[in-house]
C-alpha cells in the first residue's frame, strides 16, 4: 500500500553545486547539464511509478537557475535597451530548454558579464519541475490525468503550479520576495513551459522550428503564397535558407520535394521557412478575432523574437481609398478588450521607427513607388481593431463617430492586440494591412468584388511583409530593440 503523502520520503537528483561562470557558453553549458540530469531523473522515476502503480517516496527536481548580483552601478552604452542590470542588487531567473535557448542566453548571459564585470552563477533553484514538462518531449511517455493512473500524481511528483506560471514581471505587477531577488529574465521557467506545450498544441509544428522574425495573418490565401516563396529560395543556393517546415512538423529542404498534408488542421497553421541561425521567417495564420491574436502572441513572446509583424486584410474607413490599397498603422484604437485586464487601454502603443521604416522601404521596392507616388496605394495611419466581426449590423452611429474622432483609416480584428501584445511583451511590433473592403462605402466583402488591382495587390502584401523582416534581419539586434518598449526597473534579458 502507498503510504500517505505527508510519510514519503524526497528524492531528487545529485547534480553540481552552484558555480561561478565568467563564460557565457560555459555557463550555458552548465545550464544544459543541470536540465538534462534534472529531466532524465524524472522521467525515469515516472516511468518506473507507471508501471509498477505505486512509490514509497516523493520524485522532486528543480529548474537550473542563473544569478548575479552588483554591488555598484554600471557605466554602460546609454543607447542599450537590454543587457545590463537597473540597479546594484542580486537578480535571477529560472530556465528550461537551454538546448534550444542556447544562443539567446550566450548572448544575454556575455552582455552581462561584459557590461558589469561579474559573474554569474549557475546552480540549481528552489523551483520545482513539473512532470509534465519534464516529460514533454519524450514521445512515448504521457501523463495521465489525475485519477487516471493508480496512484495519486501529485503525492509523487510535482505538478504545474500557476504561482510560478503568470506574467506578473511583463505586467509590471510582480512583488519582490523578502530576501529581495529582482527577476533577472521576463518569464520564469514554467511559464515558458506552460507556452512551450501550447505553441506545439496550437499550430502543430515543435517550438524549436520557429524563427525570429514572425508574420501574422488572417488570410488563408498567404500560405500558399508564403510556400511558394520557400520552394524559390530553396531552388536559391545563396538565399541563407535551409528548410521549409509545414504544420505537423513536415519538413523539406528541396524545391520539388513533396510536402505531405495534415489531416487535421490545427487552430492556427504554422509554417517555418528556416535559416541555419534561426534568422529565417514563420507565418502563423491566426484567422479572425481578437482572442487568437492574444492567444499566439502569448506563447509566441516566450520564444524572444526580434519582430512580428501582422499582414493581414482590413476595412478601409476612407472614402479615397481603394480595394488592394496598403495601410501602415501607426497608431491604433484599442476595442479588442482582450488585453484590457494586462495592459489598460490608456497605455499608449507607439509606432516603432525601425519597423515602421522598414514597412514603408519594402511597399515602394515592390510597388516601384517612391515618396509623394506611395501615398496614391498606401495610407499610414490609426488602425482600429474591434471584437466585433459584424459591427456593421448594429446602429453603427457610435462607432462610426468613434472611428471618425480618432482618425482611423482601417479597420479589423487583430491588428492591435498584436501590437499590444509586443508592447507589454517587448517584442518589437509593425502592421501593414490590405484594404479588401469599405463598408462605410457600399463595397462589402462578397464574392466577385475584388478588382485586378486588389488581386495584384494581395499577391504583392505577403512579399512585402517578408522583404520588410529582411530587412530588419540586417540590423543589428540592439538597434531592432527600442528603448521604447522598455519600463523603469527593466529584467537585464530581453
Amino acid at each position: 500500500m502507498t503510504p500517505s503523502a505527508p510519510d514519503l520520503r524526497i528524492e531528487t537528483p545529485n547534480l553540481p553545486d552552484a558555480e561561478a561562470f565568467d563564460d557565457a557558453a560555459a555557463a550555458v553549458a552548465r545550464l544544459e547539464e543541470l536540465y538534462r540530469g534534472a529531466i532524465d531523473f524524472l522521467g525515469q522515476n515516472f516511468r518506473t511509478a507507471m508501471a509498477s502503480g505505486q512509490s514509497d517516496c516523493r520524485y522532486r527536481a528543480f529548474y537550473p537557475e542563473i544569478r548575479v548580483t552588483t554591488t555598484s552601478f554600471a557605466k554602460i552604452d546609454s543607447r542599450l535597451s537590454f543587457g545590463h542590470l537597473s540597479e546594484p542588487g542580486s537578480f535571477a531567473t529560472t530556465i528550461t530548454r537551454p538546448d534550444m535557448f542556447r544562443h539567446y542566453l550566450e548572448q544575454q548571459i556575455g552582455l552581462l558579464i561584459e557590461n558589469h564585470g561579474v559573474p554569474v552563477v549557475i546552480g540549481v533553484s528552489d523551483t520545482p519541475m513539473p512532470v509534465h514538462f519534464a516529460v514533454a518531449n519524450e514521445q512515448d511517455v504521457t501523463v495521465p490525468q489525475e485519477g487516471a493512473g493508480d496512484f495519486i500524481l501529485r503525492d509523487v511528483f510535482d505538478v504545474p503550479d500557476l504561482s510560478t506560471t503568470n506574467d506578473d514581471i511583463v505586467n509590471g505587477t510582480y512583488q519582490i520576495p523578502s530576501d529581495g531577488t529582482q527577476p533577472l529574465a521576463p518569464f520564469t521557467a514554467q511559464r515558458v513551459d506552460y507556452s512551450l506545450a501550447r505553441l506545439s498544441h496550437y499550430t502543430a509544428t515543435d517550438p524549436e522550428h520557429f524563427q525570429n522574425h514572425v508574420l501574422f495573418t488572417n488570410y488563408q490565401f498567404y500560405v500558399s503564397e508564403f510556400e511558394a516563396y520557400a520552394r524559390d529560395m530553396l531552388a536559391d543556393a545563396n538565399s541563407g535558407y535551409t528548410s521549409f517546415v509545414a504544420t505537423g512538423n513536415a519538413e523539406i529542404t528541396a524545391p520539388d520535394q513533396d510536402l505531405p498534408r495534415a489531416d487535421k488542421m490545427p487552430q492556427m497553421p504554422t509554417y517555418h521557412l528556416k535559416r541555419a541561425d534561426g534568422s529565417g521567417i514563420t507565418l502563423v495564420n491566426i484567422g479572425v478575432g481578437p482572442s487568437n491574436a492574444k492567444t499566439a502572441t502569448d506563447h509566441i513572446a516566450v520564444l524572444r523574437p526580434h519582430a512580428w509583424i501582422m499582414v493581414g486584410h482590413c476595412a478601409g474607413l476612407r472614402s479615397s481609398q481603394s480595394l488592394g490599397d496598403f495601410v501602415l498603422a501607426h497608431a491604433y484604437l484599442r476595442e479588442d478588450k482582450v488585453l484590457d485586464d494586462d495592459l489598460p487601454v490608456w497605455v499608449p502603443v507607439p509606432a516603432l521607427a525601425e519597423i515602421q521604416i522598414a514597412l514603408e522601404q519594402a511597399v515602394a521596392q515592390e510597388t516601384q513607388l517612391e515618396g509623394y507616388d506611395l501615398k496614391r496605394v498606401m495610407r499610414t495611419g490609426t488602425v482600429a481593431s474591434l471584437d466585433n466581426r459584424n459591427w456593421e449590423l448594429r446602429d453603427t452611429s457610435g462607432p462610426v463617430q468613434r472611428l471618425s474622432q480618432s482618425r482611423a483609416v482601417a479597420l479589423d480584428m487583430e491588428s492591435a492586440t498584436i501590437a499590444a501584445n509586443g508592447f507589454r511583451f517587448r517584442v518589437p511590433y509593425g502592421t501593414l494591412l490590405c484594404v479588401s473592403d469599405k463598408p462605410l462605402h457600399g463595397e462589402l466583402k462578397l464574392p466577385g468584388m475584388a478588382s485586378d488591382f486588389y488581386k495584384t495587390q494581395v499577391s504583392r502584401h505577403l512579399l512585402i511583409g517578408i522583404r520588410a523582416m529582411e530587412r530588419l534581419r540586417e540590423m543589428p539586434l540592439e538597434r531592432i530593440h527600442s528603448r521604447k518598449l522598455r519600463s523603469f526597473d527593466e529584467t537585464a534579458f530581453l
